[in-house]
């Protein structure tokens, strides 16, 4: 993958960059694949029931509208989406059992963490545009995500 900054210094504005400064969790610190979205809050069961199909590749962008009361990915759906094949998970809230996570074969970009568990109502909706850090994510789009941050496609 070419890093972030190269890819920006190639296309410029045709690339969003995200200014919110996520952490990284995942073993996989370089990753891109077309976007998948969830919004949801405080609610991973759509998160759940998304990263554990075929992912072929995607990246999972989830609005938690920046929450960092609850957990909406831990080690378990974590695991489900490295055995889909998901490329990537990027949150705008928090995950839990971070130590784990750092093993795990799958990009994750997140606030931070907390060790509560989230409601699982079923809650929010699927693969339509997301917005955070003044950036919009759409379906389909491409995001290009390194150590120096997100870039995704307009």
């Amino acid at each position: 993958m070419i890093a972030t900054a190269d890819l920006y210094d190639l296309h410029g504005e045709n690339l969003q960059s995200l200014p919110l400064q996520l952490r990284s969790f995942g073993a996989v610190t370089q990753f891109e694949g077309p976007v998948r979205t969830v919004r949801c809050f405080q609610d991973n069961a759509l998160v759940k029931q998304l990263l554990a199909t075929p992912g072929d590749g995607a990246v999972l962008v989830i609005d938690g509208a920046g929450s960092l009361q609850t957990a909406l990915m831990g080690d378990m759906i974590a695991q489900s989406a490295v055995d889909a094949g998901w490329a990537g998970v990027v949150i705008h809230g928090c995950v839990r059992d971070s130590v784990a996570l750092r093993g795990m074969s799958l990009g994750v970009k997140a606030l931070g963490t907390n060790p509560r568990k989230s409601a699982k109502e079923g809650l929010g909706e699927v693969d339509v545009p997301v917005e955070f850090g003044g950036v919009v994510f759409r379906p389909g789009a491409r995001l290009y995500a390194d150590e120096d941050g997100i870039l995704v496609e307009r």
